[in-house]
Parts: structure tokens; C-alpha cells; sequence
């Protein structure tokens, strides 16, 4: 019987290509000139809306904190400092 199986502690899977490439990216985003909006077509060839919901799950994976926690904790309080914001505002304009 493997201890592993179906065990929330079980080995986190590795990250894919695109997943590097956007952790990469988010390392650096700010050495590209123009908007980060901009980079992100350029870099990724997909929407800006599509790429922050990879990245949004991305930082929440196991995997992602093992590869760059201190990229991934740094994201992950940037989100959820922009979510108490929003929440903040919406509870004002009741």
C-alpha cells in the first residue's frame, strides 16, 4: 500500500513550461518597456485577463511556493491585499 496516494502531503507536481515561463516573467515583467499588459501579449500571446487567472492559480499550487516561495508569498500578499481593497470599497458604496 503507498502512504502517498490520495494524502494531501502527497509530492506536489511538477511545474509545466508555461508555468515556469510565468513565474519567470512575474521575476521580471518590469525590465520590459511599455505596459505590463503589453509584455504579457508579447511574451505569452494570450489576453491579460487570461494570464492573471493562470498566475492567480499558479501561487496557489505547492508547487509554485517549493520552486520561489519568496515570489509566490510576495504575489500571494499583493493579491490579497488588492482583494481586503475591493472588499473595502464595495462595503463604502453600500
Amino acid at each position: 500500500m503507498n502512504d502517498n496516494q490520495g494524502s494531501p502531503s502527497r509530492q506536489a507536481e511538477p511545474l509545466g513550461e508555461r508555468d515556469l515561463a510565468i513565474l519567470a516573467f512575474e521575476n521580471r515583467w518590469w525590465q520590459h518597456a511599455g505596459q505590463k499588459e503589453e509584455a504579457v501579449r508579447a511574451a505569452f500571446g494570450f489576453s491579460p485577463t487570461r494570464y492573471y487567472q493562470l498566475l492567480g492559480a499558479l501561487i496557489d499550487s505547492p508547487a509554485a511556493l517549493m520552486h520561489d516561495p519568496l515570489l509566490v508569498k510576495r504575489l500571494q500578499r499583493l493579491r490579497d491585499t488588492r482583494q481586503a481593497a475591493r472588499r473595502a470599497r464595495a462595503r463604502n458604496a453600500d
